[in-house]
């Protein structure tokens, strides 16, 4: 690792967009503030990898029963409260941006709750309000389930798209300050949500589909038109998402999709979306968080500034975070 890369790495605002890590919580009984070996990301590996913020996403398995659904994502919540109450004041539940500052200034992780899968507010407004009392400051509209009010990437309906309620949902969202995420959605929810949202809206964990023809990633009029409303697509890191092969693939191809999107739209339209421990497999060299500087370096290597690598790692995330939540 250059020098030159780390100090730069180190210094910069980190952020990853998602990770399932509150399920090795609530599954394994894994304590996110002790260092393993075991999955992907913990608090020790993320100081190590120089990752100052985190979205921890909850993800309530859409085979439950719905009725369930609300219970599993409070128990989910509540392993995300008892982790960063273990924490010993290292770790920062991040509700606004001067939360994120503070927390980077301070030599802290901050830490944002979210959702993934509109499942889990049981067809109720209500219950979207109570998570986001509760501290949930982004949203995936779907999973790879489709839903009464909205259809996913992988099971795409025909004359699909968002319901009266589902817009009701994404207009709520920007109310009250929750980050509409499209990663999972088919593409004419995409569009959809595009369309009725009057915030910035992201991809928390999704690639190029240019790049990778995969009905999670996203085409280059995708991007360019969630770009000029402001929105970002944080790259992810699965294999299958970043090259048709899907096998063999190295850390170099994450940084391919992020060129991509870079060199497409601009460097304040991308960002990191690992979907550490909710990936089966992770690319050569970035095997997990701790990892995470090579990324630096090899944006560093193909020619990007030192301002254009400081909004991709964590400078994007903090806009579009300030911008819609507050």
């Amino acid at each position: 690792m250059r020098e030159e890369a780390l100090k730069l790495h180190m210094e910069a605002l980190v952020c990853d967009c998602h990770s399932d890590s509150l399920l090795r919580v609530l599954e394994k009984g894994a304590d996110l503030n002790s260092r393993s070996e075991e999955g992907h990301l913990d608090f020790p590996r993320m100081r190590e990898g120089g990752v100052d913020l985190e979205v921890f996403a909850c993800w309530v398995d859409p085979k439950l029963p719905e009725e369930r659904y609300v219970k599993q994502a409070l128990r989910i919540m509540d392993a995300f409260f008892r982790q960063v109450e273990g924490s010993d004041g290292l770790v920062v539940h991040a509700l606004k941006a001067e939360d994120i500052r503070r927390a980077k200034s301070e030599g802290k992780i901050a830490a944002v709750l979210a959702v993934e899968g509109g499942h889990a507010i049981s067809n109720s407004l209500e219950v979207l309000r109570i998570y986001h009392r509760l501290g949930v400051r982004l949203m995936t509209l779907t999973w790879n389930n489709s839903i009464e009010w909205a259809d996913s990437a992988v099971q795409p309906r025909e004359n699909g798209g968002l319901t009266d309620f589902g817009r009701q949902v994404v207009e709520e969202m920007n109310r009250l300050g929750m980050i509409v995420d499209i990663s999972h959605v088919s593409d004419r929810v995409f569009w959809d949500a595009l369309e009725i949202s009057s915030k910035p809206i992201i991809a928390s964990h999704s690639c190029a589909r240019a790049l990778c023809d995969h009905p999670r990633n996203l085409t280059d009029e995708m991007i360019k038109a969630l770009a000029e409303k402001g929105g970002v697509v944080f790259v992810n890191f699965y294999p299958k998402y970043l090259c048709p092969q899907g096998s063999e693939v190295t850390v170099e191809r994450v940084v391919d999709h992020i060129q991509h999107i870079a060199e497409l739209v601009g460097a304040d339209q991308v960002g990191l979306g690992s979907d550490f421990d909710g990936l089966p497999a992770l690319p050569k060299g970035i095997e997990d968080c701790s990892k995470m500087p090579v990324i630096t370096e090899l944006l560093m290597e193909r020619g990007f500034s030192k301002e254009e690598i400081e909004k991709i790692l964590g400078g994007n995330f903090l806009r579009v975070f300030e911008e819609v939540v507050g």
